[in-house]
Parts: structure tokens; sequence; C-alpha cells
């Protein structure tokens, strides 16, 4: 007859009196989740290993050097035996039996009471998997089990929606550079548990095949009142869905607060009184160089970057960037949104003294199957950027990283 499977149950320990015997690897494994429970440690072993004795020394546990001796479990509610005296083990695990202590044993789960599960988190849920059958115990396996569904959980692809404790509101969630793998898994998560997604034309396309049939997408340069009004509008909508107890998703190329006006939305939905979470994403101007091959600082060659807008040309009187001091620097400069502006941009830059040979990359559609880079100098690039039809989005580099950059490419650039 097949042993009964093992009952599932949380414990709370919270204050209350746990008692490791053994301060080795096993003790190094569990006594972080066991401090985290907010349970009463009492580490019972005459040496421990550096980073158990740093929990000691930490007061995180109570450490008596000294070996096992009878009635050391008496007043706990939980044991967990890791000695290497065979002896010790068994007469501990006895002690336990006497007085009801639940017991883990790392030498004979056999002769344990309890088994320790595989256990994963993710936003507040921990999920533990324990085998069913006493004879066929595999450890990888359960751990397998664990990472599969944890790792589903965190990215989206195992979708749990929330009930009860789901509070509708707005998320701002940086997609990343365009490749759909490139988006946090905290992001992943939120756009999957979305019943409405307001999403840019530079956020990660191939993301929005992936979410289910209920959920309304909505693109975000086709929201009506034309361009001058597309922010207010878009920030309306954010906003009216929000109201209507919907979950929703702003879904953003890049970073919410890189050159992308996450700050406005947020503060639209602040004085509209609506709940929202900002999720940083992966930024443009620094992932695209990275995909093409581009350090955008290197040893010996480049201490410093810098990251400006080029929508408005330097010599347009709404421009906010000091070019004659960008001019001036060593480092690397990234500039983002300045493909129709880069002639003037670079004429700027060499008439305040950078060199005209200062090599110059420009990374199309940077992460995705469409990447393509194309290298000029601060004297060539404007009529490179119409001899090779480049055009947005693209991300440009300027400095002497892009030299390094040509010799080393990165791997699948």
């Amino acid at each position: 007859m097949a042993e009964p499977p093992a009952y599932p149950v949380g414990l709370r320990l919270t204050g209350r009196r746990v008692v490791v015997l053994g301060g080795g690897q096993v003790a190094q494994r569990r006594l972080p989740a066991l401090i985290a429970a907010g349970a009463d440690v009492l580490l019972v072993s005459p040496e421990a290993t550096p980073s158990v004795e740093a929990m000691a020394d930490a007061g995180e546990i109570t450490w008596e050097r000294r070996a096992y001796t009878s009635g050391d479990l008496a007043d706990a509610w939980y044991a967990l035996i890791a000695t290497s005296d065979p002896d010790a083990n068994a007469a501990a695990s006895a002690e336990a039996e006497r007085h009801r202590v639940w017991c883990v044993r790392s030498d004979d789960a056999d002769a344990a009471t309890a088994w320790t599960p595989a256990t994963g988190h993710s936003e507040g849920v921990t999920v533990a998997v324990l085998t069913t059958d006493a004879r066929g115990r595999d450890p990888r396996h359960t751990a397998a089990v664990r990472d599969a569904v944890v790792e589903g959980l965190r990215d989206g692809t195992l979708v749990a929606p929330h009930h009860r404790t789901r509070t509708p509101g707005v998320a701002l969630v940086g997609g990343g550079p365009g490749d759909p793998d490139l988006i946090t898994v905290r992001g992943r998560r939120l756009l999957a548990e979305a019943d409405v997604v307001i999403a840019d034309r530079l956020g990660p396309r191939d993301l929005l095949a992936e979410l289910p049939p209920h959920v309304e997408v909505i693109d975000a340069a086709k929201i009506p009142y034309g361009r001058y009004m597309a922010q207010e509008a878009i920030n309306n909508a954010l906003i009216e869905h929000a109201r209507q107890g919907r979950s929703v998703v702003r879904l953003k190329g890049g970073d919410p607060y890189v050159f992308g006006r996450g700050m406005e939305e947020l503060q639209a939905l602040a004085e509209a009184g609506i709940p929202c979470t900002v999720v940083p994403g992966i930024s443009s101007s620094i992932s695209v160089p990275g995909a093409a091959g581009i350090p955008v600082t290197h040893r010996g060659v480049a201490h410093e970057f810098t990251v400006v807008s080029g929508h408005v040309a330097p010599d347009d009187e709404r421009s906010l960037v000091d070019w004659p001091a960008l001019a001036r620097l060593n480092g690397t400069l990234v500039i983002l949104m300045g493909v129709d502006k880069i002639g003037r941009i670079a004429e700027t830059l060499v008439a305040h003294g950078k060199s005209p040979d200062t090599p110059v990359a420009l990374v199309q559609e940077g992460t995705t199957a469409a990447q393509r880079r194309v290298d000029a100098t601060l004297a060539t690039v404007a009529e490179t950027v119409v001899a090779e039809d480049v055009k947005p989005p693209a991300v440009i580099v300027v400095g002497e990283v892009v030299a390094v950059g040509a010799r080393t490419p990165a791997s699948g650039a």
C-alpha cells in the first residue's frame, strides 16, 4: 500500500522558538527563510560557516557553541536537525517526537515528521512544492517545478489574476528598447494582468500579441485631438479607464522617465486621485549601444557619458541643451530623437571644439530583428544619414567608444 502524501501547511513562526542543530551548509541555506518568518531561532552547534556566524553576530539568531544535549527541543515549535553526527540526529529526532515538535532531518527524510518544500516567491505569493510520492522523491524535479511556476508568475506567462485584493489603477511600465525579452519581470507580469493597455509606438509591440483577447489595447498615437492635445488626451484616457475600475498599463518604450513624459502622466493621475505604480525600464540610451557592440564607457577611453535629446536643433530657442559645454567633454555623447537634426548638431559640436574626425554610430531599431548600425564621423554624419537612409528610431553615439565597439562587436549584434 502506498504511503499517504504529506499534508501541506504554512507555519506561522513569528516570535516562536525554532531550534536548528548544526551550523553547516544546510543551516546556511535554511536560516534566512526562518529569520524572514520572524522565528526566534536558537542555533546549537560547536561550529558554523562564516555566513551563519555573521547571522549570529548581527543578532538575527542566538548561537550556543556546543553539541546537542537532551532537552534542547523542549520549548521548540519547529526543529531543523542537520548535524554531521548520526547518533545526535537520531536522539534529537526522538526528542522532537516525544515533545510533538515538527522536525526536519537533513540526513534522513523518512525519519522526519516534516519536509521542507522547494519554495519561491513572487509579489506576495509563496510557492511551495512537495513530492507526493515518498518512495520517488526527486529534489531536482521538485525544484524545477517550483522554478517554472515562479518564473511564470513573474514574467506573466502564467497568469493568475487578482480578485479580492486587486486595486484598480495605472502602471507606467517601461517596456525597454524594443526586444520583448528586455522588459522587466514586473512589467511583464503587470501587462499580463491588465484590462487596458495604452501603448506607445516605440513600446515592444510583440508583447501585445501575447495579451488575452479580453484586454483592450489602445494605440496612444491614434488617440484623437491631434498632436498638440495628444498628451492631454492620453492622460484623460488613463484616468477614465482607471475610474471605471479597470487595471490600466501605460506601456512606454525605454524607461518612463527618460524622455518619456512619464512624470507628466504621473502628475495628472495624482491630481485625479488615481493610484499609480511606476515600473522602470531599460533605457535605449545604454542598451541599444550595448546591443550594437558599443560600450558607453570604457577604461582608458571614456569615464563619463551624457544622454541628451536631439528633438530640437541646437539653434532652436526651445533647446535646453548646452551644446558648447558638451563639445568640451571628453566622454561619450548619446543622442536620442536626433536623426533629422544630427547635421546641425554635428556642426555645432565641431564649431565649439569637437574634432571633425570624432567617430559617430547610428543604431536604428536597436535590439530588434531590424537592427542595423551605420558608422560615420562628425564631419560625414549628415551626408551618411541621407545616403544610408537612416530612419527613426535610432540612437546616436558620439565618441571614441564607437571605435572600440567597431573592433569588438557584441555577440549577435
